[in-house]
């Protein structure tokens, strides 16, 4: 594949972005009905499970407006307690998600999907009233998942009616096809450097260390709702933190793991024991499972300290394992309710990716998919257990040259074959909607809190919230 594409209207062939097993799925009805709710229905009937909760503040954030964070894609755990209070619980919400490529079409004569959704409901309208009148091209940048972002890149072919310039842009690059020049991205084709007005972002490693936080062109999702929290988890944890904090005397939270950040390595070993031995500790600004190690066993534990890091600070959270086995926290102990159990009567760790993005009409979700975990969930954990390979449930991993894959075997898809596997019902699929919402709200205000009345990213603010050198030598303004 060239570094550089032109792609024209008219180019979409749907076999090229979803995955084969998707593209042949036959969506389930409840994930068809669950899309199909408009904004008054879901309030009603979340209000009427929860009494405590003020219709009115649920309707203002299920309502609101994003500036920054227009795109997101929250994994969420389905977990209970001992005393089986079943609930959602947010894992990371991150911008530039994917999801579209495993998401059966809801209706079979829409071939483009939520891809075509996306682009018109939040890319297209995010254009109108640009402050700065750049004239150029549009753009999508990318450095992971071609086969999902050339299907948005065909799509804004289409809707825009103009060409698109697709770009690949990794982190290392000798010779990148990208480059700003006062704020102004420029993409080189064919040997000129031609000024882009707008584009399309999905850039996942470390964006901040070669896109502007005060770029010019319109970038959606702009730097800064990565380092509030869509790639941050934890300034993500602070500003749960906070928007938990406005938002419990209306009757709402989201929900989250027990978290401690600022946690320097040496001092991980004492938060663990705090935790009762069972912990997760995760490299704040890593992603696709990437930087994140479940610790069940002393022996994970010491292979842990062991290893060698590029940043300074960790977040350790309370790990969500079995009933026998998971973090001791001041509001008792979560476990996952899993899948159903398969034929062998396994049960499997599954998480739930909700994605969701800012329209004119409020937040609303676009498409989900579920993952497991590869090796099922053990009554019983002994000394030399690989918890990861029971709790990760990534679907991403870099193979032997460095290039990222997909195991696809994983993939739990919302058709009317994998969906049951899941054990959830609508209301499920409502929490898990609300959790994601109230999460994107958090991370977009967040990021308005970072940037000044001029609109620039307000760096001394951002140290004190994340005082990591080694993260705030690698942001590019």
């Amino acid at each position: 594949m060239k570094q550089v594409e032109l792609i024209r209207p008219n180019e979409f062939e749907p076999h090229h972005h979803w995955y084969p097993k998707a593209l042949n799925a036959t969506i389930h009805p409840m994930i068809s009905f669950f899309l199909s709710l408009g904004q008054e229905r879901i309030i009603t009937r979340y209000c009427h499970l929860h009494p405590n909760v003020d219709r009115d503040k649920l309707s203002e954030i299920l309502n609101h407006r994003c500036k920054y964070f227009l795109w997101g894609g929250a994994d969420l755990l389905n977990v209970t307690s001992a005393g089986g209070k079943r609930q959602m619980v947010v894992i990371e919400n991150n911008s530039c998600p994917s999801g579209q490529k495993s998401m059966p079409l809801v209706d079979d004569n829409q071939e483009q999907g939520s891809y075509r959704l996306m682009v018109e409901r939040t890319f297209k309208p995010s254009l109108k009233n640009l402050r700065n009148k750049i004239k150029g091209g549009l753009a999508v940048i990318y450095d992971k998942n071609p086969m999902e972002v050339s299907g948005y890149a065909k799509v804004i072919a289409d809707v825009m009616n103009e060409p698109v310039y697709y770009i690949s842009f990794y982190k290392d690059d000798d010779d990148s096809k990208v480059r700003f020049v006062d704020g102004i991205m420029h993409i080189n084709y064919e040997g000129e450097w031609i000024p882009i007005r707008a584009a399309f972002r999905y850039v996942t490693q470390k964006p901040w260390s070669r896109i502007p936080v005060n770029a010019k062109t319109k970038i959606l999702n702009p730097t800064i709702a990565c380092l509030a929290g869509g790639r941050n988890k934890m300034v993500a944890a602070k500003a749960y933190d906070i928007f938990n904090a406005e938002i419990q005397p209306y009757g709402l939270k989201i929900n989250i793991p027990e978290t401690i950040w600022d946690v320097s390595k040496n001092e991980i070993p004492l938060w663990v024991r705090k935790m009762g031995g069972h912990a997760v500790i995760k490299v704040p600004y890593s992603n696709a499972g990437q930087g994140v190690y479940t610790i069940v066993t002393q022996e994970e534990l010491d292979a842990f300290m062991e290893l060698e890091f590029d940043y300074d600070l960790f977040i350790v959270q309370s790990l969500i394992g079995n009933s026998n086995w998971s973090s001791t926290t001041a509001a008792g102990k979560l476990y996952h309710v899993g899948t159903i159990p398969n034929q062998k009567n396994e049960t499997f760790v599954a998480d739930i990716r909700m994605m969701v993005s800012s329209t004119e009409s409020g937040i609303r979700p676009l498409c989900t998919y579920a993952r497991r975990a590869e090796k099922p969930l053990l009554d019983n954990i002994t000394s030399s257990i690989d918890s990861w390979s029971m709790l990760g449930t990534n679907l991403s991993y870099k193979n032997a040259q460095g290039g990222w894959e997909s195991d696809t075997n994983r993939l739990v898809l919302m058709d009317r074959r994998d969906f049951n596997k899941l054990g959830i019902g609508l209301d499920d699929l409502i929490e898990a909607y609300i959790q994601t919402v109230l999460s994107t709200v958090a991370i977009d205000k967040m990021s308005k809190t970072l940037v000044n009345k001029q609109g620039k990213f307000r760096m001394k603010l951002f140290a004190s919230l994340n005082d990591d050198k080694s993260l705030l030598d690698e942001i590019v303004l």
